[in-house]
């Protein structure tokens, strides 16, 4: 079924999205906090909620914007992610979520779709933004723009990583980050991940994303989730719940931070990533 092509510019209706304390400890639990990071998990302590939450209430939004598009859950690969925070985010709240398809490009072998979700508090009030990439497969070919070609941000040979981390994922950890809204069954269901062309169910792009922003939080925001402003990334690699996780991140001139997340064995699975981060 050919992508509905009308939806592009279009903004979708809001969407409310309203969480407790428990939703945020729960999704830092999920993207691999430990009691040992006690401002994000107890909340006594507020909690502190992790910048990447924000993909969170943004989540319906950009499914809302996907089934309007036409694109088959079966055949969706997320690309890549950004989040763009205008404040802090509260530990509890109600938000509203609008997304808008920004343009779809033609890949050949597939369709890439650009969605942007805008969320706001209950006053209308801007918290923060959110723009994915989606590969639909098999939808391309339509003879659409190819879209702007990007650099590819590496890290330099010649200078060694301003932080590096390594994290463990459990087994049992898309199952976890799952219960944060993304229930899609490639995660958890064995006989929907082989249909899918993979061995066994994969762990979800945006919990690697998860993990990595706990990094940069941890390590070039000296533990204040405050001072992370943005984070892009491009998800380049499949990872399986078990897997460690070893972030590094790279101190740019302007301030910035070129971050890339591997794999106990080397793979980069998270690339083209910069974290703007406030001194």
């Amino acid at each position: 079924m050919a992508l509905n092509m009308d939806l592009i510019g279009k903004t979708t209706d809001p969407l409310v999205h309203e969480y407790e304390a428990r939703d945020a400890i729960l999704y830092a639990l999920g993207v691999g906090a430990t009691p040992e990071e006690l401002d994000f998990v107890y909340e006594a302590r507020g909690p502190k909620v992790l910048p990447t939450f924000a993909v969170v209430p943004a989540f319906k939004g950009l499914l809302d914007a996907c089934g309007k598009l036409g694109a088959d859950l079966m055949k969706v690969l997320h690309g890549e992610q950004e989040i763009r925070l205008h404040r802090p985010i509260p530990p509890s709240g109600a938000f509203q979520t609008t997304a808008t398809v920004k343009n779809v490009y033609d890949k050949g072998k597939g369709a890439l779709a650009i969605i942007e979700t805008n969320t706001t508090d209950a006053s209308g009030e801007p918290v923060f933004d959110n723009v994915s990439s989606i590969f639909v497969r098999g939808e391309g070919g339509f003879g659409g723009d190819r879209g702007p070609s990007q650099d590819k941000l590496d890290p330099p040979d010649d200078e060694p990583p301003a932080f590096s981390v390594t994290h463990q994922t459990s087994a049992a950890q898309a199952a976890l980050y799952r219960l944060s809204g993304d229930l899609n069954p490639l995660h958890i269901d064995p006989d929907f991940a082989a249909r899918a062309g993979f061995d066994r169910p994969i762990l979800h792009g945006l919990c690697t994303y998860g993990f990595a922003g706990r990094a940069v939080v941890a390590e070039a925001c000296g533990g204040d989730p405050h001072k992370l402003r943005a984070l892009s990334a491009r998800f380049t690699g499949v990872v399986y719940p078990g897997e460690a996780l070893t972030t590094s991140g790279w101190r740019r001139e302007d301030g910035t931070y070129l971050i890339q997340t591997t794999t106990h064995d080397g793979r980069t699975v998270l690339g083209n990533a910069v974290a703007d981060v406030t001194a």
